[in-house]
């Protein structure tokens, strides 16, 4: 059974849109209204392109904006926004051919003539590459995120044990109250800076050792 495959009469018009709508902000519902007077596009082919947007996944059934319209709006996303599309619009050629992006015009034709059973010159047909070809120009289908490498730096042990806090246990001292021998013992938690400056930690004990180990 043949099957249809998607395609704009006005290759130029629905080109024209796709750049139109990176620039115009997102509205609540994509309609022929928003088409005309936000896009200034008006007419029988611009609205046609409503429904090409839809099969795209770039815009729901309500006719609102998906997060992939809105990913296409973002200059960094947009092409591989477009390439999420086409997959989308063109997923009966992936079926027959999981590089269909990267065919050359022939084998392309080939597919399309195979999956629609029209003829090679027929003007759907040539729609339809046309359409496919103008989408894939604008597309990009490496949909692996780059790997940031993210330099850490570099550890110092020695530095790296004073960063965190220190627990010093205070010896026990007998309780003076009616001379009962009660022991008591607390702990002193301490920040210590982050230096590789051995002096500073020796002055910090030095300093503990006096005025509070030794009272």
């Amino acid at each position: 059974m043949a099957d249809n495959l998607p395609y704009s009469t006005s290759v130029g018009t629905f080109e024209k849109m796709l750049d139109k709508i990176k620039a115009a902000p997102a509205p609540e519902r994509f309609t022929q209204d928003f088409v005309g007077t936000k896009l200034s596009m008006k007419g029988g082919t611009a609205n046609a392109c409503i429904p090409l947007l839809k099969k795209m996944g770039f815009v729901a059934g309500d006719g609102s904006p998906t997060s992939l319209y809105k990913e296409f709006r973002n200059p960094a996303k947009s092409r591989i926004a477009l390439g999420t599309g086409f997959r989308k619009l063109y997923s009966r050629l992936y079926q027959m051919n999981e590089y269909i992006h990267d065919a050359n015009d022939q084998d392309v034709l080939g597919l399309i003539v195979e999956c629609t059973g029209s003829e090679h010159d027929n003007a759907a047909t040539k729609y339809t590459l046309s359409t496919f070809n103008m989408l894939r120009k604008h597309a990009d289908f490496d949909n692996e995120e780059a790997e940031v490498d993210l330099m850490e730096p570099e550890k110092d042990d020695h530095a790296e044990k004073y960063r965190n806090p220190i627990a010093v246990n205070m010896p026990q001292q007998p309780s003076p109250q009616q001379g009962k021998g009660i022991n008591l013992s607390y702990t002193i938690n301490l920040n210590l800076p982050a230096t590789k400056d051995i002096e500073v930690f020796n002055a910090i004990f030095k300093s503990l050792k006096e005025h509070i180990l030794e009272e």
